[in-house]
């Protein structure tokens, strides 16, 4: 019964049309039985004279069917026309007084009930849903995310307007995913043909299993926040507002000083949504993710949290959004591969990070003997979270860690560098975004893990416009930024020859990071970073037109957008590692709301050592060089035997503890570009590396 109500208020939001026809139907199907029935035992054959009865129903068949009177036209003459007047009249009396007014009187009903039912003031009656409460450009990436979950989801927008226009972001947000994700399938089941390719595709293709009810309203309401049962929620996700909203330079401007001071309107509805779930008849476990931009606000949710927060009941999560994104951005110039791990180890899709409470005294004890019978599942580490130790692996689905298999046993070895460093790295950022400080701290913490904390491994020039640098002090703060450059976008020559010289200039492969300005104008939105990426290709191809030989790996394009819609337009200029900086906060804001201890640990792995740590805590995912990670090229294997071959070779006996950098091996990137991760049955996947190949591994150095 409880699915049937939570159903019908659900099809009640979204269409109370719906629900109103089918009622109608049902009502019709039933008077007409009924009536049937009543007519039947009505009927007084045999009888010559007309009873009281008949002439009863006579006159009601009358009043609710103007055909009946051909038969009192027929009797004109043996009956007369008195009687016929008569039955005219209680025709058009009937039609009027009765039909008529109850028709009307029903049709204002049912016109009144649709109207309330589409409204926002009728409560919502469901439980384990997906709420969230305000809306900007990372929200529509969210409820994307959901797609990929196993199970059907529902979602609750309370917002404070623009209900129209976000229906349908997400409604072209859902069909432009499930159709490329459904082409992609079916290109591949036509691989594997016939009635067998056929079925892969049945049972793989991606369906729309996510309902959304958008609400317009008060997020600060105790009343709407009932009305929409967040206290029965799964997960609340409680989101900052978008400075490019305001197309007004004046008021953008405004705004971006507000929100550079903090964020009252995220404190309040904390406060409101902490008060309610944390309440007794609230349910148990929900999770509360909040947005932060900075100090001032994580401050104050810092209290909330410390006076709220309820074990068992409401669990705060803050999420640093410009800190997450500046390590990440931070990240994938130095390693682009990255960028495409990451998309699918943040997400719900494919190879994904799943946890099990578990408590382990000894991670590499515990990861030797989980690798001897586990072939479904990668181990990774161990971490408390929220008073509770927990166990973080990589799969396919969750299921796949209990999965206990027989390893066939192989003598298969790899020889490791004991005197792996990454090469020095070489950055060209152009442009800025509200995250720039959060960038440079993440090369400042690369700089202290791997530069021994100067700039030895790292040298950066940033070109940009001449308000920006001044705004950021020229970066002087950061010693390993050599050069600053002023130059406007419409200064192509000085942009153009300022790259070819740094390219020229360095041994090593260089980055190019275009990042985009996340608070220009909506109409402005990704145009600085699409015409940098023009500039970018344009050195590309004159490089290798003038010199067939030259290496274009030399030079990793990373592009950041902040419209999704963009990212065909850049794909279209070969770049692979395109970056949509939203989804990732997106999709890391999915997998806390299904279980929030996961945050802790993708705070972990982008976060490296402090500088001058005595050993290497931290642990972080990597992309190295084949052919500088390993002493020999390891021959061809499968996935569980690198794996397997890799850890042991790390953990080995003969290197002092303190020495030891516990490796595990997640896949590979081939030079191409393809990315492979170790998800599903790693006995029966087949690996070939090459020396240009890279590896990704997840190790604390």
């Amino acid at each position: 019964m409880k699915k049937i109500r939570e159903w019908f208020s659900i099809q009640l939001a979204k269409h109370p049309g719906r629900i109103v026809i089918i009622a109608i139907l049902l009502f019709n199907i039933v008077f007409l039985i009924l009536s049937a029935l009543i007519i039947s035992s009505l009927s007084l054959k045999g009888t010559e004279g007309m009873s009281f009865l008949e002439a009863a129903f006579y006159t009601v068949t009358m009043i609710l069917d103007a055909g009946c009177i051909s038969f009192v036209v027929e009797d004109i003459g043996t009956s007369g026309v008195a009687i016929a007047a008569v039955c005219l009249a209680i025709i058009i009396i009937g039609m009027v007084s009765f039909t008529g007014a109850v028709i009307g009187y029903v049709t204002n009903y049912i016109s009144g009930f649709i109207s309330s039912s589409s409204s926002d003031s009728r409560r919502l009656k469901i439980s384990d849903h997906f709420v969230i409460l305000n809306w900007n450009s990372r929200a529509s990436e969210i409820v994307n995310d959901l797609l990929y979950c196993r199970k059907k989801q529902t979602v609750v927008v309370l917002t404070d307007g623009r209900r129209n226009e976000i229906q349908k972001e997400i409604d072209e947000r859902l069909s432009d995913t499930i159709r490329k994700e459904n082409r992609a399938l079916k290109r591949q089941c036509k691989e594997i043909g016939g009635i067998k390719g056929a079925v892969a595709y049945f049972k793989g293709r991606v369906k729309n299993n996510v309902t959304v009810i958008i609400r317009e309203g008060d997020v600060y309401s105790s009343k709407q926040l009932h009305d929409i049962a967040l206290e029965q929620a799964r997960s609340v996700v409680i989101l900052g507002n978008d400075i490019n909203n305001s197309v007004c330079k004046y008021g953008n401007k405004e705004m971006k000083e507000d929100a550079s001071r903090g964020n009252a309107q995220t404190v309040r509805t904390l406060m409101q949504v902490s008060d309610i779930t944390s309440a007794q008849y609230s349910k148990d476990n929900q999770k509360i993710i909040v947005e932060i931009s900075d100090d001032w606000t994580w401050e104050l949710v810092g209290k909330i949290i410390k006076y709220k927060q309820v074990a068992g009941k409401c669990n705060i999560v803050p999420v640093r959004v410009n800190q997450i994104l500046g390590q990440i951005l931070s990240q994938f110039p130095l390693m682009p591969e990255l960028n495409l791990a990451y998309r699918e180890l943040f997400s719900n899709k494919g190879a994904t990070f799943f946890l099990e409470e578990k408590k382990v005294d000894d991670d590499n004890a515990h990861i030797t003997q989980f690798l001897k019978n586990h072939s479904h599942a990668v181990p990774l580490t161990s971490m408390q979270s929220g008073g509770k130790d927990y166990f973080f692996y990589m799969a396919d689905a969750q299921k796949d860690i209990a999965k206990v298999d027989d390893i066939p046993a192989r003598d298969y070895s790899v020889k490791l560098n004991r005197n792996y460093w990454i090469e020095r790295k070489n950055v060209i950022i152009l442009g800025h975004n509200s995250k720039c400080k959060d960038i440079m701290q993440g090369f400042c913490g690369f700089c202290n893990e791997w530069g021994h904390g100067n700039d030895k491994n790292l040298r950066i020039i940033v070109i940009d416009d001449k308000q920006s640098l001044e705004k950021m002090n020229y970066y002087k703060d950061y010693p390993f930024v050599i050069e600053t450059v002023p130059a406007s976008i419409y200064d192509k020559e000085l942009i153009c020859s300022t790259i070819e010289r740094f390219v020229d200039s360095n041994v090593e492969d260089t980055s190019v990071l275009i990042l985009s300005d996340d608070s220009a104008s909506n109409e402005n939105i990704d145009a600085v970073a699409l015409a940098n990426l023009i500039y970018v290709q344009d050195i590309v191809s004159t490089k290798k037109h003038n010199d067939p030989n030259f290496d274009l790996g030399r030079l990793d394009i990373v592009v950041e957008l902040i419209n999704p819609k963009h990212h065909d337009i850049v794909s279209s200029y070969s770049v692979n590692n395109v970056v949509i900086s939203n989804r990732y906060i997106s999709k890391m804001i999915t997998q806390i709301g299904e279980k929030e201890a996961i945050f802790d640990f993708y705070t972990d792995i982008l976060t490296y050592d402090a500088e001058n740590a005595v050993t290497f805590m931290s642990k972080e995912v990597y992309a190295k060089k084949v052919s500088t990670f390993f002493a020999e090229l390891p021959g061809e294997c499968t996935a569980a035997e690198l794996i397997r071959a890799v850890w042991e070779a790390s953990v080995s006996d003969d290197i002092p503890k303190e020495k030891q950098n516990p490796t595990v091996v997640l896949g590979y990137v081939k030079k191409s570009g393809d990315i492979v991760l170790f998800d599903g049955d790693q006995t029966t996947r087949k690996v070939k590396l090459e020396s240009t190949d890279k590896i990704l591994v997840f190790t604390n150095h």
